[in-house]
This record gives C-alpha cells, structure tokens and sequence, in this order.
C-alpha cells in the first residue's frame, strides 16, 4: 500500500463530548474547513435530522482524513446506552480506539463498560480526557481514578509547551509495563519509539492526553500519537471482509458496511455466503459499487485493499457480523435489548403489511428482534430503552408513512442451568431414525451459548456431527420456566446414532431440539433479569431516603461518597426495579439529584417465584419445543415423555464417574426419576441425616442459591423451588449403608472386574444397587473412599435412586460409616454392609444391623428370582387370553432377536 492505513472510533458516555472531538480532530487534520458543533446543529458527522435535533449521535459514521503520512477512517459511536448495541458493532472492524473520558464527571458506569468491550475485542486504545476548560477539573486526580478504576497501565503522554513530557517519571512509568523494555531502558536510559507502538498494540500500554476538544486544546497531541505511535496491522493475501452494518441510501439502495481483511476487493467482483440462520442456503452475487463515505457524501472506488472499511452495493442476504470469503464470522454483541414493548399500528394497517418493512429496520438493527407472535396476534419489539422508542416511532414514520404506538414494556428474562446434565432426544416414527445426546453445562456469566462436538467420528460421523451442531446453531432455544431464551451455557455433542436407510436430515434436527430441551427439564433452571449499573448523585441530606430505596429495589450499594454537599452512590440493582426512578429522585431532590444506568448483565432473577407465577409457561403445552421423544415399536411411532425417555433411549448415558477413587473428582450426575410424581431431588431427611455426618452435602459458595428451580416429574406446572426444609423424619424409616470397596473386593464378579478397571466394578456394583434399591425401597447409601484425595472434602450425589458418598481427606470410608451409625444408629432403622471385622463390632455397638458382603451378594440374588417369579406369574394370564392369536414359536422367537431397522 502506498501509506499506513489505520481504523479508529471515538466511544465514550454519553454526553464526553465525543462528536466534538471528531469534529476537532478532522478540523485540525484539515479533512474540513469549519468544526461543526452539537448545539448548533451543524456537526459534520450528524447527518440525520434526528440526531440533530437531539443533539445526540444515533447512528455510527465515518469520516476519512490524513495526519503526519498516515490516513485514517474515523468512526464517530453512539454514546447514549440505548444506542450501545450500534456501538458494539463497529468494534469488530477497529484497529485502534480512543476512549473519550468527561473530565468534568471522570470515570463514568458507562465508561467501565466500554473498557471492557475493548478488553473483549482486543482493542488498543488511546485515552482522551476532555473538557478540562471546566471549573473543578483536577489532571492529576483524574489520572489516579483512570489509573485505579481502568488499569495501571495508563500513562499520561501530555507534554508541556517545550515538548517535554508533564510526567516527571514518563519514561519509568511507560517501561514498567513491559519487563524486556524495562530491563533495556535501565540498560540505557531510554525507550525506542518502536517498542511504545509494540506495547499500546498488544494493550500493554495506555497512553492519555489531556484537553478540551472544545477550545481545540490537546488536539495537535493526540493526533500526534495516532500518527506516530500506531501500527497497520498485516493481512493476508487471501480475499476476506466482515461485515458491521447494514443500511440503506436516500434512494433505497441496501448497503453492506464492511472492512476487507484479506486481499483485494474489487467492483464487480463475485461473493457468496450463507444466508444467516440458514447454513444449507447459499447465496452468490456480484458487488455492483464501492463506496468510501465520508459524512453525507462518497467516492466510488474500483477496488480497495486489505485494511479498507467502504460500502458496498448489490448484495442482498449479508447481515452484521457475517464473514465473506476466508474470513469468519464474528463475535455476536454481548450488549442485548433488555425491554420488550408491543407495536400498535393505527387502524387499517394489517401487521402481514408491515412485517417485511420492518425487517429491512431489523437487517439495520438486528438488536431490535421483531417477533410476530401468532398466538397474542401482535408484534413485539426488544430494544435498550427508553429513548429507543421515540427513535422508531420517527423512523417509522420517515421510512415507511406510518405513525406507530407502543405499549407498556415488559423485562426480557433469560433462563441459565446451574448443573451438568446429559439431555436425549430420540426420534423414530416409521422409516425414520435420529438420536442425540447431548451434555449441558453451566457457562460464565455473560458467555452465551457455546456449541462444541466431543466424539469420535468411527462411533458418530462427521456430517451427521456437523448437522447435529447446525440445528443447534439455528434457533433460539428457550427455557422452561419462563420460555424465554437460555444462556450462559456450554452445550457439547456427546453422543449419536443414525440409521444406514432410514435418516433422514430433518431426523436430526427433530431429535437435536428434543434433547436440548429434555435436558433442561432435568437441570437446576435458573431465571436470569437484567441489572443496571447506577451511579446516584444527591444532596446528604437525601442519602438515608436513597439507601432505603436502592435496599427496597432488591438493589446493591457501596458506601457512599460523600464530596462536600453532594454525595455519589454506586452499585447495581435490577432494571425491573428501577426503570422509573429516576422520576422519583427528580422529586424528593427538588431537582438536584440526578441519576445514571448503564447494563450492567444478567443476573439471577430477585423475585423468580413471583415472575414465574406471573408469566404462567407450561412447557408441556409448548408444541413448538416438544420436550419429550419419539420412539417405534409394532411398526408404529409412539411420544414417550421427557422423564422416561432415558428408559427407552438406545445409546448409553456418558454421565458416569470416570475417574480412580484416588483420583476423583466431583462432578453432578444425571439422577433418574423413581416415579413421574416425586420430585427428583433428594429427600429432606437423607439431607438432614447426610448434613450432620461431617457436612456432606453442605453447600458451596458455587452451589446455586435460592433462585435455582428444580422441575418436578409429575405435572408440568408443578415448580419446585430447591430450598430446604426439614421435617422430622419417621422413626421407622431404613437405611442400608454399604462399604463400596469392601464390598467390590468381596464379590467374585465385581473384584475380577476390579483388577481390570476399578471404574468399572465401580459403576457395576452402583447398577446392582439402584435395581436392588427398587426391590427393597430402602434408603441406600454407598461409601467409597477418597481421603488420598489432597484438599478433598467430602461429596454427595445422588446416582439414579441411590445416594453416593466420597469421602474427604484423611477419612476412611469405614470412619464415615462408623459416624453414621453412632450417630443414627438409635433413631432409624440402620443397617450396614461390611466385611470388615472391626467396623462389625462399631456398628453392633451403635444399635445397627448387620450384614456381610456375601450375605448381600445372596440377598440381592434372592430379591432378583421372586422378582422374576412374580412377573412371569403375571404373564401367564395375558398369553392364555392371547392364545389364539399365537404365532408358531420358531417366528416369534426370529421376530424377538430381530433389529427391527435391519
């Protein structure tokens, strides 16, 4: 390329002066002859009317100017946090930022929030303070709050009149941030230009200036170090673009706002790609016009290199975020709509009208989400905020000459898991086959969907894997407890099975939706909400008044900061709760309060039972995410419910414990459910019983709090909250503990296993139990030992309809089991299975019984053949009554063996 090409955006707060400074530094550049201002309504960057009018920026622009050799695009952000996701947008395609900080407000919440997108997207970033010209602005205070509140790493670059450095320890405080240039500058006492513009791209390095883009005070300095101290990142040679924006031109022309990445783009060139949510359905198309815009007005352009952000026309399908050609997609904007308000259209105007016209603002918006709801029969809109509104009412309004209303909004909620669970979905009705298994975890807060494959290709094949992954990459998935969309959530292909005549590609995709939401019936479901970050200034006098309420929203504060007659108070509370404060604060500080709220994320619901109870989503009746699976027998399909499925599935759960008792680790395990009316938690006695004996199953700080929901296996709309109330338990209730190891190397089947695979007689003697569990209906408890584990405490989890201890450090499995008994042993009925003499004499002390290994092996043989004489004894009246329609035994027999597919 002929010169250095860099990519930059100004992001700040709304209301930091950020379009001023755009205007300054093109100004200073000479790209214009006359900085616009906001007030006056001719900034060079507003161009449309609404934000002129507002005096705020409301959709990104870019300019183009050149400084010191180099050329720059400058992109100008929205401030206002209804308008965040627009700004997140523009982040994929930034080589570098400038973060515009009020030096009259510091370091704002909205301020924070921007740090840690550029955090996200590895963006490096130079720091404006501005409006330093304002009485009470402190340099050197406001440096330390950057310092403190962004990272140590910010160094301030401001010199004095002679060209020297204001910071005395300049040069100290920039080599601290790299261990290679700290160690050259003590070696020689000084810092090589290419090592700065080293340290500000790889983020080690922050440099800040101070001024006013107002008075163009600080302007000359920092255009200096864009110039100067920023690098062109390098490119591939291979055609590559990703996609930030979609609008449309006075003339109605759709454009496609991207920056190439690889390569050259030339007019007229030939793309393709895949139209979004549909990875089966390829588009191709030519790039008819090039265009570079600068404010209102363009160049056109025959081709244009890597590095290059312009506009292209001719393409219909691309969507924000898409890659074309060797280029991946991008991240999504973890900066979602919050509300969700009805569209009312004025009479005459039919909704089938009006949905295409609003999805060309939803191709330009895609936060906006338009949803047709056929069962409300009305459209729904998610949007940031408040001011969003009056926005698309004039949009609307301008664009398409309809004047539209909104109704009363409502919160968006999301629904997250707080366990690991195995979902299966199954589908085979006739000539069809598809099973999927799928593992969901709990993700990070904030980290949305992740989808991964972890199987090997000689059991499930690659393509169906790629399928499996598409289907589930396709749709929104939604919870069941509100039905509104999960996240936060790692979901991981595990297992699959397909039939060599009978799938079908639609199979998967039934049984891939199937399993994701039989998972979520099984899971610890929690309600999410979204919370804002606040910042509340008011008089002292009105600070007890605030406190309350904040405490009475469900709120969180930190200790107010007091400054004179005002005091600040900061902290997060939920947007439900808050969403018409600021009317209030208005009124009880005779209007010297004033209050901000940026997002802050998602966070467990405050009043889950209450929201749940309101919503009313009965995930049973949700036709469209059926829950349950599809299962063929005689020929026929026939729907098998959620809580049985794993009855009736074909491959076998992965949920088992993997490792040596040496070597284990926790890890939740799929419980099965005795009976389609009891919940599948545990008891409240065993809870309280296993609760005294050295705390097993006392709960983590990482255990889910009193927001996390359980569903029950009964009626759809029976919601059981996970808290834990205990009852005294009946005196006639049994307990069988049994001693796992002593046990597996009693019995002669399970110690042969043993010798190959402990894991293994492990998972064998747990199956023997839970069938002898449902013989006896007892309840059974099995001891291993883990105290080799180092740090380990001692762990509980219900496998199926038993209960599953290991140990904690330092404590034998016959320690535990003597503590039990001595503490039990005289209220229940208690009886222990071992083999070990010495724990026999304990446990006869404590008022337990008794009985060996090899007595259990006996007893459970025993259990098993009346089982079998009672269930043939019930069979014999159904084949006399079905004598005649008997088929010659050699068929039934062939028909029994018989894979009914092959």
């Amino acid at each position: 390329m002929t010169q250095t090409h860099i990519n930059i955006a100004m992001l700040a707060h709304v209301d930091a002066g950020k379009t001023t400074l755009s205007e300054a530094l093109l100004y200073k550049s000479g790209s214009i002859r006359k900085a616009g201002r906001v007030d006056n309504k001719d900034a060079f960057l507003d161009t449309n009317e609404m934000e002129r009018n507002r005096g705020i920026t409301i959709f990104s622009k870019q300019a183009v100017f050149s400084y010191g050799g180099c050329e720059f695009t400058l992109l100008d952000t929205p401030g206002h946090v209804d308008f965040s996701a627009e700004m997140e947008r523009t982040l994929q395609v930034l080589d570098y930022a400038v973060l515009i900080i009020s030096g009259a407000d510091g370091v704002q919440g909205h301020t924070r929030t921007l740090w840690r997108l550029l955090a996200r997207y590895d963006i490096p970033t130079f720091i404006f303070v501005n409006k330093m010209d304002q009485l009470g602005t402190d340099h050197e205070k406001l440096l330390d709050q950057i310092k403190d509140t962004l990272s140590s790493a910010c160094v301030d670059f401001s010199k004095n009149e002679d060209g020297t450095y204001q910071d005395k320890d300049f040069y100290e405080n920039v080599a601290v941030c790299n261990e290679k240039v700290l160690e050259a500058y003590l070696e020689g006492g000084s810092i090589e230009d290419e090592s700065v513009r080293e340290m500000i791209q790889k983020r080690e390095l922050f440099p800040c200036f101070f001024g006013s883009a107002l008075k163009m005070e600080g302007i000359e300095e920092l255009l200096f170090a864009l110039s100067e101290y920023t690098k062109m990142p390098e490119y591939p040679g291979e055609f590559g673009a990703t996609v930030f924006k979609i609008t449309r031109d006075a003339q109605g022309s759709r454009l496609t706002h991207l920056k190439v990445t690889g390569g050259v783009l030339k007019a007229r060139n030939l793309l393709s790609g895949h139209k979004q949510n549909k990875a089966e359905d390829i588009w191709e198309e030519k790039v008819n016009q090039i265009r570079i815009y600068s404010g209102e007005k363009y160049e056109t352009k025959d081709e244009v290199e890597a590095g290059t952000i312009c506009a292209v026309t001719g393409l219909s399908y691309t969507y924000p975020g898409e890659g074309l050609g060797s280029q991946e997609e991008s991240e999504l904007p973890i900066l979602e709509p919050v509300l969700t308000y009805e569209l009312i259209l004025p009479d005459g105007v039919q909704p089938q009208a009006m949905m295409p016209k609003l999805a060309m603002l939803e191709e330009e918006e895609p936060e906006l989400h338009i949803v047709w709801n056929e069962e409300l029969q009305e459209i729904r809109i998610q949007i940031m905020g408040e001011v969003q509104i009056e926005i698309l009412k004039a949009l609307i309004s301008d664009r398409f000459g309809v004047e539209v209303e909104f109704g009363t909004g409502k919160i968006l909620y999301r629904e997250t898991i707080a366990d690991t669970v195995e979902g299966v979905g199954h589908f085979e009705p006739l000539r069809h086959y598809a099973e999927v298994h799928l593992l969901l975890e709990p993700g990070e807060t904030g980290s949305g969907l992740t989808f991964a494959a972890d199987v090997s290709e000689d059991m499930f094949s690659r393509n169906w894997q790629r399928l499996v992954l598409t289907h589930l990459e396709e749709k929104e998935h939604v919870g069941v407890l509100t039905g509104s969309p999960v996240t936060d959530m790692k979901v991981t292909l595990v297992a699959g099975r397909a039939h060599i005549k009978h799938t079908e590609g639609g199979d998967f995709r039934q049984a891939t939706y199937r399993a994701f939401r039989q998972g979520l019936k099984q899971a610890q479901s929690v309600l999410l909400e979204p919370w804002y970050d606040f910042r509340l200034e008011i008089p002292n006098e009105c600070i007890g008044r605030a406190m309350n309420d904040i405490e009475g929203m469900s709120g969180k504060f930190d200790a107010p900061d007091r400054n004179g007659e005002m005091a600040v108070l900061t902290g997060i509370v939920p947007v439900a709760s808050m969403r018409d404060y600021a009317k209030d604060v208005t009124a009880y500080t005779k209007g010297h309060g004033s209050l901000t709220c940026t997002l802050h994320g998602y966070l467990p619901c405050h009043n889950t039972e209450e929201v749940v109870e309101i919503i009313g989503y009965d995930s049973e009746r949700d036709l469209a995410n059926p829950t349950g699976s599809v299962f063929c027998a005689h020929g026929a399909g026939f729907v098998v419910p959620w809580d049985q499925v794993m009855d009736y599935m074909h491959l076998e759960s992965v949920l088992k414990p993997t490792k040596q008792a040496d070597e284990w680790q926790p890890k939740q395990i799929y419980m099965q459910q005795q009976s389609r009316e009891e919940a599948w938690i545990g008891t409240d006695e065993i809870d309280r019983i296993l609760n005294q004996t050295y705390n097993a199953n006392k709960r983590e700080k990482s255990a889910p709090g009193r927001n996390v929901w359980k569903r029950s296996g009964g009626s759809s709309t029976n919601i059981l909250p996970v808290t834990r109330t205990y009852t005294p338990p009946l005196s006639n209730k049994e307990y069988l503990l049994v001693d796992g190891y002593n046990v597996i190397f009693a019995w002669d089947e399970l110690n042969e296993l043993a010798r190959d695979n402990v894991d293994g007689a492990r998972g064998r003697l747990l199956d023997i139990l839970c069938d002898y569990q449902g013989m006896r209906g007892c309840e059974l408890i099995v001891v291993f030992d883990a105290y080799r584990v180092q740090g380990h405490k001692t762990e509980m989890y219900d496998y199926h309809n038993i209960h599953v201890v290991y140990t904690r450090e330092a404590e034998t499995a016959d320690q535990y089991i003597e503590k039990f008994a001595h503490e039990n042993g005289r209220k229940y009925r208690v009886t222990v299975a071992t083999s070990d003499g010495l724990e026999q004499i304990i446990i006869r002390g404590a008022g337990c019984g008794l009985i060996s290994a090899r007595e259990l092996e006996k007893e459970i043989t025993r259990k098993r053949g009346e089982m079998l004489e009672t269930y043939q004894a019930k069979r014999e009246p159904e084949k006399k009554v079905h004598m005649a329609e008997r088929i010659p035994d050699e068929v039934a027999e062939a028909v029994r063996k018989a894979d009914f597919h092959e």
